[in-house]
């Protein structure tokens, strides 16, 4: 897949487009159905597949004093984006000057001159333009100027909802990964370094890892049953784990971590700028206040012991391997 992160870098492409916009966060199954949608109609056209998204995500940028966490940041939308078999992805930078354009703008820069669009899919409650100021009904007026036509989607449901970003936000907030999985068709995951300070030397010995400061989406605080990969590459290690994503109230004073216990751990190579991507498969428990570190520890073997027999289970089933 190619991607490009500017209008300029279009200049030397003259071939039709197949477009569909918008921010992707997560890349769930709605965007997924619209964006197969979108590269079946482009074979048979014989036109490129292309998916216009934005950097940052423009609800940083227009709602002040408020940040948005994101399920998939940039580097992990676009691999999740890379393995739809769409061509090409246009990053366009969302910053105070593309904020000011029309909608007529964007149809004629992005859509008709920077892509050469035939036809463009949507979401029917698609907006766009300087304060949301058009909808799909002003982009088909605009498509039958322009030279392309449009397919609006009725909000693709799932467990008796829209499936939406903001509402598998919601539930990964609160905890409900299995539902968010439903939602998104793949485990939430979140990709980080160790924490630093640890002391982490050439050979890692502790079968205990801590990321590093994570600052878009995590579920709510709780114990989770997790895989950690570590590294990347071939000579990547997956981990079986139980994580403690909280503040820890056992040991006093409040200290956020996320913190993993690794299950089959064995001695590894790990640095303070090693790869890591833990994966939250399901929820144990909500964190809570112990009377003594050693009620924790009796707790945490019930926890270990919990996770032990769901890995069992997949082996059975022969899922999360």
């Amino acid at each position: 897949m190619q991607i490009v992160y500017s209008l300029a870098e279009l200049s030397s492409i003259t071939s039709p487009s197949v477009v569909t916009i918008g921010n992707f966060d997560g890349v769930h199954c709605g965007h997924r159905m619209v964006i197969a949608s979108v590269i079946a109609r482009a074979k048979a056209l014989n036109a490129r597949s292309v998916a216009v998204t934005f950097d940052p995500h423009p609800a940083h940028i227009l709602h002040d004093g408020s940040r948005l966490p994101l399920i998939t940041p940039l580097a992990e939308k676009l691999e999740l984006l890379a393995a739809t078999g769409l061509d090409l992805v246009l990053v366009l930078p969302f910053n105070e000057d593309f904020r000011l354009w029309s909608a007529r703008q964007f149809a004629e820069r992005v859509l008709a001159e920077g892509l050469h669009a035939v036809e463009v899919h949507e979401g029917e409650t698609f907006r766009f333009g300087h304060n949301a100021e058009a909808d799909i009904t002003d982009l088909e007026h605009f498509g039958r100027e322009l030279g392309f036509t449009v397919r609006a989607y009725e909000p693709f449901i799932q467990r008796g909802a829209a499936v939406s970003s903001s509402r598998i936000r919601k539930l990964i907030a609160a905890g409900s990964l299995s539902h968010a999985r439903a939602l998104l068709g793949h485990s939430f995951s979140i990709r980080s370094t160790p924490a630093s300070g640890r002391g982490y030397g050439t050979l890692y010995t502790v079968p205990t890892i801590n990321l590093a400061p994570y600052a878009e989406l995590l579920p709510a605080n709780g114990v989770y049953i997790t895989t950690l990969r570590v590294g990347d590459g071939p000579d990547a290690r997956l981990f079986r784990g139980v994580t403690n994503a909280g503040n820890r109230p056992t040991f006093g004073a409040d200290s956020f971590a996320v913190e993993t216990h690794l299950l089959n751990f064995e001695p590894i190579p790990l640095t303070e700028s090693t790869p890591l991507e833990l994966t939250f498969l399901h929820r144990i428990r909500a964190e809570q206040r112990f009377p003594s570190p050693e009620a924790l520890r009796a707790q945490i073997g019930l926890d270990v012991r919990q996770t032990q027999r769901f890995f069992a289970l997949c082996d059975s089933f022969q899922i999360y391997a």
